[in-house]
């Protein structure tokens, strides 16, 4: 596979990651609601007021293949459990088109790097229990189960079950 290109999204890009993220999830939720309430985090444009949208090129193609969000050094977290200390991300993307051929992998490298570099201890994340290909992706890439931290929590409510895993940089 070609080393893809990443950079962060501008707002001409919010449309192009909205439809990336939905066709990715469709494969495993089904279609998106077309009702989304506007102010969602489900919209890049959302997402991208207190964190940062990545989006992933092959060279000289301007049609982005991936997309992934994750906190900003001081910024809110993506998940309230959460450690201080830890880079959470959400809503790993990447385009049927080009699915199983390396680009989701380069993608976690990338946030890897950015995690390091920015000086968190380790990279937070969680996924539904039946994406047993995200799953394989994150073992092969280093990152451990954090059973503890399994689940959905909002307002200090378990919502449903997700799996947590967890890579020190």
């Amino acid at each position: 596979m070609t080393e893809i290109q990443v950079r962060l999204a501008e707002p001409a890009d919010f449309a192009a990651v909205d439809t990336l993220v939905d066709a990715a999830y469709a494969h495993d939720y089904g279609a998106q609601d077309e009702d989304a309430d506007p102010n969602s985090m489900h919209f890049a444009r959302n997402r991208a007021k207190e964190f940062d949208v990545w989006l992933a090129f092959l060279p000289g193609s301007e049609a982005p293949v991936g997309s992934i969000t994750t906190r900003r050094l001081d910024g809110p977290s993506l998940h309230e459990d959460v450690r201080a200390d830890e880079l959470d991300l959400r809503l790993l993307a990447v385009s049927s088109a080009v699915r199983r051929q390396g680009v989701g992998a380069q993608l976690m490298r990338f946030v890897e790097q950015h995690t390091a570099e920015q000086g968190w201890r380790a990279i937070f994340l969680k996924t539904a229990p039946h994406m047993s290909g995200a799953h394989q992706l994150y073992e092969s890439l280093g990152f451990e189960r954090d059973r503890d931290r399994d689940g959905l929590w909002l307002g200090g409510e378990h919502q449903f079950h997700l799996l947590t895993y967890v890579k020190a940089v």
